[in-house]
């Protein structure tokens, strides 16, 4: 039979997991604190994978499909120079609202995804359901889960990142882009018989800002952001820069290739002919169980159709618990980019708390928003694998 959601103990674990500090490849204290708690809840099987993602299963009476929810530990971390109100690991409720590194992104969406799930029927449920507490996301979507999918291949996806309780059904992805132009050294009481590379640079990053990016309909435009620029030889003891990397995060939109976009920069007019290369980037990070994990990072964007079965039953399961969710789309990148931009599993998203509310100072998130969030997630189990 169905449990009932136990709205103070939802609000202490997700004040728990606030309080255990969780930045990439350090969630082993969060990963524990959600093993306990689905062994708690009664969940069939609880195990963590050798990426340290914890994945707990309720299995139906009934054969059927195998549902994943996806929620990851990690969290950014606290930016230097900007002073929060709140203890960022205090868990303080104030008024209405939890406040705290990873309110919102993600570790009330895990809380209400771990309890939500543990309240639905059994006896109702056909095939099973996976819970997936997903690890370094924050860092390269998707790679941790893509293993938690190989052990449970599912049939549908839900990814709890923020939605404002809406419904989510596609969403942009990510490609980090490393650009160099490489010169020629020279004491820089002679800079005339060197090449400046960071001169050359100026002049594509001039070249880059007349870039004219696609936008699509859901999701909005394609974004290309300067996020840093090193030049070497640093520092520069009266020496002219002979290389000079900047890197670009590039938010991507449906059909967008890793050629397409590097192809797009070395076709601007202001760029041909400078000594330019332009690469994506590859990354290596160790998860908290010391494993290592790599990733490409273009992670693509994915849209699933609005009259596809996923949304429609979904728009239907949280009308039952009085929410009427309008249709959109994740303006930042996702798990989601693997299990619908790679794998092509149908994927929706839905999560308390905005876009908007993460990675700031005195982050938060509404308890309402907690409880509806919970209730929601119970509503998309019992209607995609109810015995309905």
């Amino acid at each position: 039979m169905a449990r009932s959601l136990n709205s103070q103990r939802l609000v202490e674990f997700t004040q728990d997991l606030v309080r255990l500090p969780s930045l990439s490849g350090e969630e082993q204290h969060v990963a524990a604190r959600v093993e306990q708690e689905m062994r708690a809840l009664g969940y069939d099987s609880v195990e963590v994978d050798a990426n340290g993602s914890v994945v707990g299963v309720l299995q139906g009476a009934q054969p059927g499909p195998t549902l994943l929810l996806d929620a990851h530990t990690d969290t950014v971390t606290i930016s230097p120079g900007a002073p929060w109100q709140h203890d960022p690991f205090g868990a303080e409720i104030d008024g209405d609202a939890i406040y705290g590194r990873g309110t919102a992104d993600m570790k009330g969406a895990l809380a209400a995804m771990v309890h939500g799930a543990a309240a639905v029927d059994r006896a109702q449920l056909r095939g099973r359901v996976v819970v997936s507490a997903s690890t370094l996301e924050e860092v390269m979507e998707g790679v941790a889960l893509q293993a938690v999918m190989a052990a449970w291949p599912p049939d549908m996806v839900i990814i709890g990142e923020a939605t404002d309780l809406q419904l989510v059904h596609g969403g942009r992805g990510r490609a980090e882009l490393h650009l160099t132009t490489t010169g020629k050294p020279s004491h820089s009481s002679a800079p005339h018989l060197g090449r400046n590379a960071v001169l050359d640079m100026v002049r594509v990053i001039d070249a880059i800002s007349t870039l004219q990016l696609g936008e699509h309909p859901l999701m909005g435009p394609a974004i290309l952001a300067l996020t840093d620029i090193i030049s070497q030889p640093w520092p520069g003891n009266s020496v002219i820069p002979s290389i000079c990397n900047v890197t670009y995060d590039r938010r991507l939109l449906p059909g967008e290739t890793a050629a397409g976009v590097i192809a797009e920069i070395t076709g601007l007019p202001g760029v041909q002919g400078l000594p330019l290369s332009i690469s994506i980037g590859d990354n290596s990070y160790t998860a908290w169980t010391g494993a290592t994990l790599s990733a490409h990072k273009f992670f693509p964007a994915w849209v699933v159709d609005a009259g596809a079965p996923i949304v429609t039953r979904a728009l239907a399961a949280l009308a039952q618990v009085g929410q009427a969710p309008r249709l959109s789309a994740y303006r930042f990148c996702t798990n989601a980019a693997y299990s619908a931009g790679v794998a092509g599993v149908p994927t929706i998203g839905y999560g308390p708390a905005t876009e908007a509310d993460a990675h700031v100072i005195d982050e938060r998130l509404r308890l309402n928003d907690l409880f509806a969030a919970a209730a929601g997630y119970g509503a998309l189990i019992a209607e995609l694998n109810g015995d309905n």
